[in-house]
């Protein structure tokens, strides 16, 4: 049994623009860093006395948090997952949201052009944190820094669908738990609120 926390990275100037980030590395801003800072204090007090293993992204703002997060913790990140990347939007990256919308129509069953799809964005990411899990000492949790969709993806396979809600959204630097065992995914403590 590993309790696995997933953090969302802090905000970029894209985030802040509204605009869609995902494959593109955007790094942190100044409020991101900020925002890292604060769920870094966080974690270290959930954590004190505790070792952890944590990892990230390779995408530089997931990594950055990560960094952030580790140094409070007194350790550092162990890795950097390619399949903790954000879902790659194709032709959609760069764009705001109403663009998107004008473009595409409504976000949830958008057919954009060289976008990767929700099942294989749940696969890599069940895929990666299965061996963010498994590269981890017995007995030590992982808190792993990704992006707010793959985010998405893991807590919809972990809730059978019930989370997020509609008009949902994870705010940066939000963490979410998990406990897995096996194959068995419990959400432990849930990170959306309403948009």
């Amino acid at each position: 049994m590993t309790i696995v926390t997933l953090v969302r990275h802090g905000e970029t100037a894209w985030n802040y623009e509204g605009r869609i980030q995902g494959s593109t590395d955007i790094p942190l801003n100044d409020t991101g860093r900020l925002q890292a800072r604060g769920i870094a204090q966080t974690l270290a007090g959930e954590y004190a006395g505790r070792d952890v293993v944590v990892v990230s992204s390779d995408l530089g703002r997931a990594a950055e948090t990560a960094d952030i997060i580790a140094a409070a913790l007194g350790t550092t990140v162990t890795r950097r997952f390619p399949g903790l990347q954000e879902r790659s939007y194709g032709d959609a990256e760069g764009m705001d949201a109403p663009t998107f919308a004008k473009t595409y129509g409504p976000w949830h069953a958008a057919d954009v052009p060289g976008a990767e799809t929700w099942p294989v964005v749940r696969e890599r990411a069940l895929a990666a944190i299965a061996e963010a899990v498994a590269s981890a000492p017995e007995g030590i949790d992982v808190i792993a820094v990704a992006h707010g969709a793959l985010i998405r993806e893991v807590i919809m396979f972990a809730t059978d669908g019930k989370f997020p809600r509609e008009g949902e959204r994870l705010p940066n630097c939000s963490a979410t738990t998990f406990r897995i065992d096996g194959d068995h995914w419990e959400m432990l403590a849930y990170a959306g609120v309403a948009s």
